[in-house]
């Protein structure tokens, strides 16, 4: 179905209901020229209540070190794009004497002004966490900074999610970064061509079937996509949800499970207790970490971390950032070339 609904090479194009649709820039065109909203920068300062490390709140937020909708700078600045429900939109965040500096750009700018608060955990209340092993009190301890931000959208973080899916992280991140520079389009702002928005949910819909082939994207993963962003308005419901609820509700799209919603309502929703039930790596290192088991299933890590109920995920996180990895014992898994199939 995409490969038979894709965009045609013209300038517009006319589409159902008398609207038109615009195809995005073509990779290596110049940029045009920016409106005037999306130079002028809307500004707000916010003084977080107590210690606050953005690169532990933001760094989840990032797909791989070229992702185009993230970047940091020399100045300790933050960048990251979004498609809000404004429109697309640019947010720089720098931390200075104790308070936040926020300057956004595009028709999105207000609407990434106002959820600042909740993007760097203003919402997360980690009051009840009590630490009930050493190494999860010890990394508590060194990272007071951690917070889980709360994004308020589901699709920029589902779609990354469903890449990732059985593959590695590296194929992901490749796929994620092709898709985004071709069809994503010009970051709003000061940001020199570099910076990209993700797609709308109808551009998603009308990349060819061998485009996503050429991003080394399998039928099954893009196919889990293509129903994803057909009923795009409803999964961002979710994102006001309670955590079972809006699980549920994204679950009900084939191909989503259980690690998939999970990666997801972390970031859109900054759900402290929705644990990646089915990853791959996550199991052996929290048996590793809390048990010295590194042979730790699923069912096993569960058990471990069932005194942490409700803080599961925020334990998982402290465990990561331990550095508590067990060793390896093989060589690192070969990423398939699916472009070349």
């Amino acid at each position: 179905m995409s490969g038979r609904f894709a965009p045609r090479p013209v300038t517009r194009t006319p589409v159902r209901g008398g609207d038109t649709a615009t195809p995005p820039t073509v990779p290596h065109q110049s940029a045009p020229t920016p409106a005037d909203g999306e130079t002028v920068a809307r500004t707000r300062t916010w003084t977080p209540p107590g210690p606050l490390d953005l690169a532990l709140v933001l760094g989840p937020l990032r797909r791989g070190p070229a992702d185009p909708s993230f970047r940091t700078t020399p100045d300790g600045a933050f960048w990251r794009t979004c498609r809000t429900p404004a429109g697309p939109g640019t947010l720089r965040i720098a931390a200075r004497d104790g308070a936040v500096e926020a300057k956004a750009w595009g028709e999105g700018a207000d609407w990434l002004l106002t959820q600042l608060p909740p993007l760097l955990g203003s919402l997360d209340d980690p009051s009840t966490f009590v630490p009930r092993h050493r190494i999860v009190a010890e990394t508590w301890r060194r990272r007071p900074g951690l917070r889980l931000g709360r994004t308020g959208l589901v699709l920029e973080s589902l779609i990354p999610s469903i890449l990732e899916q059985k593959v590695t992280t590296d194929e992901a991140y490749r796929a994620w970064r092709l898709l985004l520079r071709k069809y994503g389009e010009p970051a709003p702002g000061p940001v020199d061509g570099r910076m990209h928005v993700m797609p709308s949910a109808r551009t998603w819909s009308l990349i060819p079937s061998w485009e996503w082939h050429r991003a080394g994207v399998d039928s099954k993963r893009s196919a889990t996509i293509l129903r994803a962003v057909r009923v795009a308005r409803r999964l961002e419901e979710a994102s006001k949800m309670s955590l079972d609820d809006a699980s549920a509700r994204l679950q009900l799209i084939p191909g989503i499970g259980p690690w998939t919603a999970a990666e997801t309502l972390q970031r859109s929703n900054g759900a402290p207790d929705a644990v990646s039930v089915g990853d791959y790596h996550l199991p052996s290192t929290v048996g590793y970490a809390l048990a010295g088991n590194r042979n730790a299933d699923d069912a096993a890590m569960l058990e471990l971390l069932a005194p942490y109920a409700g803080q599961r995920h925020r334990v998982a996180r402290l465990i990561l950032l331990s550095g508590q990895t067990p060793p390896r014992r093989a060589p690192r898994m070969t990423p398939r070339n699916i472009a070349a199939l």
